[in-house]
């Protein structure tokens, strides 16, 4: 049992690639938590993709014993968290665990959009921020000049700010005294009634569903009968321990510690993040605040190339639901493209992280449509409904108005590149709020509709500023807007896949477009096919795929014209019969060419 002046829980927030993972390594190794043998890169980054793409994902949590300069043995609990904006949520439920944060800024980038995002959420939290200016190894390393953007652009005094480098291992002895000096100990009563916060749960083939907990008061035993709060079912506490990073088995968990318990749960669907667990006998009198819902931001259609992969689809993704609770899916089916799910992401990183788990580690082939995001409709006699699928839409007379999601985005980008930035904001039908400068960078603030960022937003920006720009936004409601319906007609059919909700002054153009791409991707028949882009029921754009044509002339060598017109008229009247019957087939290839993201 641990004293709770000796206890500190902290998470360490960072904009991408700013050197999180790297440092948790660092003080895992300094603090002897793992041998020089098991050491690995990423030590806590345990997934493959996380690995090769570099990046976090998923926030881990890693418990260390370091015996400071004073003599005294603390206990430190780190949460390494994810950069991306689409994981923004792990980093909001590790921050509610924590009782103070390490603000990584990387020496050569300085303070960037993620950086802030990140920090604001800590200081919403309460928490002590201590500093650190990590990669000062690197040739274009600034720090004091990083130090004084923290001052300015933060707001938080960085004259204590710790120089390190997460790479050699300096300055990392003087992070872990800073932990232990500036983070406040936990606070907790270890008689009163059980609250224990569930911060994650993951799915574990051998121990079923083990739930990652913070103890706010109370004691966390094995054999103890438990209850969820918010969810109301009772479980039998079988396993409690912590990870260092390697499981290691404990007796209990007292007030102030993070660690994991195990009791026989099957669905990790069963244990909603943000629960408040507490004793059956002795139940706390109210929950703890818990966590703000997760809200998908993007949905597309998941569908099984083969269509015989339906039910190996149905099973992949409810095993893969177990590991990660942040999307949600149900049925859908198409006609063009069979059975499938609609699902729903946090945004498109995360819907290119589920669709290659789900290829991966489970094999199978997919095909994904258009992302789209969720529309607010008010129908003409005031019902109000959510529309996920473009194809799903209501008749339009029946609709008074549409709503579209719109985000409020930060970007900070070099001064070169303001001119194309404020150009492509402008074009995706941003409206400017502020335009400011911090240390010789430009910080743009435009409110943005999301329609036009699920596209090739963020490619765009990164390929524009040559990868220095960075982004985050924050959703800021629904608004009216000026939004159709736009169905691709193949044949006079509409292909259901390929309808897509567009804003009626970019309707041309995304129609025509997807049109011309369509005539290239469409192999020839034997008769004439029209592709169209129609808005309800006026076409906009029109391209013609040519007949194959045998030539029926090829026989008549000289002689009277009339037989060759005669035979050309068959031909004629033949194809004509033709196309009424006949079937336009659309390869599968065709339509994964045709939802490629690249609009431009």
């Amino acid at each position: 049992m641990t004293d709770l002046s000796h206890i500190r829980n902290f998470s360490i927030i960072a904009h991408i690639d700013h050197g999180k993972s790297t440092l948790a390594d660092r003080l895992i190794q300094q603090t002897g938590g793992l041998t020089e043998r098991e050491m690995s890169e990423q030590v806590l980054d345990n997934m493959d993709i996380e690995k090769e793409r570099g990046i976090t994902i998923k926030a881990q949590t890693v418990r260390l014993d370091y015996t400071a300069r004073d003599g005294e043995t603390y206990e430190l609990n780190l949460m390494d968290t994810p950069g991306h904006v689409d994981f923004a949520y792990e980093v909001s439920r590790s921050l509610a665990a924590c009782e103070g944060a390490l603000l990584v800024v990387d020496a050569a980038q300085g303070v960037e959009a993620q950086t802030l995002a990140n920090v604001y959420q800590s200081i919403e939290h309460d928490h002590e921020i201590v500093p650190v200016i990590n990669k000062i190894d690197l040739p274009a390393a600034e720090p004091e000049q990083v130090r004084a953007e923290i001052e300015e652009v933060i707001g938080i005094p960085a004259d204590e700010a710790v120089l390190a480098s997460a790479k050699t291992g300096e300055g990392i002895a003087e992070i872990l005294e800073q932990i232990v000096l500036k983070i406040p100990p936990p606070s907790g009563d270890r008689n009163a009634p059980l609250k224990a916060m569930l911060v994650d749960s993951w799915y574990d083939p051998y121990l079923g569903v083990v739930i990652l907990v913070r103890v706010y008061d109370g004691v966390l035993k094995k054999g103890l009968p438990i209850k969820f709060m918010a969810a109301g079912t009772q479980h039998l506490v079988d396993r409690v321990g912590c990870m260092r990073p390697k499981i290691e088995q404990l007796d209990e968990l007292g007030p102030g510690e993070i660690g994991f318990i195990t009791a026989q749960i099957k669905e990790v669907a069963d244990t909603a993040v943000g629960d408040t667990i507490t004793t059956v006998k002795n139940p706390a009198p109210e929950a703890l605040p818990g966590y703000k819902e997760v809200q998908s931001v993007v949905f597309c259609g998941l569908f099984p190339v083969d269509a015989a992969d339906f039910d190996k689809l149905r099973e992949s993704i409810s095993k893969l639901r177990l590991n990660d609770a942040s999307f949600t899916y149900e049925m859908e089916s198409s006609a063009a493209l069979g059975q499938g799910f609609r699902a729903g992401f946090l945004g498109l990183l995360h819907l290119e992280i589920i669709q290659e788990r789900l290829t991966r580690e489970y094999d199978l082939d997919l095909i994904t449509t258009a992302p789209s995001v969720v529309y607010k409709l008010t129908m003409t006699d005031g019902r109000t409904q959510e529309l996920h699928n473009p194809a799903d839409m209501p008749d339009v007379v029946k609709i008074a108005k549409i709503e579209e999601p719109w985000i409020k985005a930060t970007v900070y980008v070099p001064d070169e590149y303001l001119g194309p930035i404020l150009k492509l904001c402008q074009d995706r039908r941003g409206i400017q709020k502020q335009l400011t400068y911090v240390g010789g960078r430009a910080q743009l603030v435009y409110e943005l509709p999301l329609n036009e960022v699920v596209f090739d937003f963020y490619d765009r920006l990164k390929s524009i500023s040559r990868g220095y720009a960075s982004f985050d936004y924050e959703p800021i409601g629904h608004r009216e807007g000026d939004l159709v319906k736009m169905n691709i007609l193949v044949n006079a059919e509409p292909v259901d896949a390929l309808s897509m909700i567009v804003h009626r002054a970019a309707a041309e153009t995304r129609g025509r477009h997807m049109c011309e791409r369509l005539k290239d991707l469409i192999p020839r028949h034997l008769f004439k096919i029209p592709i169209q882009a129609a808005i309800g029921g006026k076409v906009i754009a029109r391209e013609t795929i040519g007949a194959m044509r045998k030539d029926v002339t090829a026989k008549c060598y000289g002689g009277d014209i009339s037989r060759k017109k005669k035979l050309l008229e068959k031909q004629k009247k033949g194809k004509a019969k033709m196309r009424e019957y006949g079937n336009v087939s659309i390869p599968q290839e065709a339509f994964i060419a045709a939802l490629k993201m690249g609009e431009e």
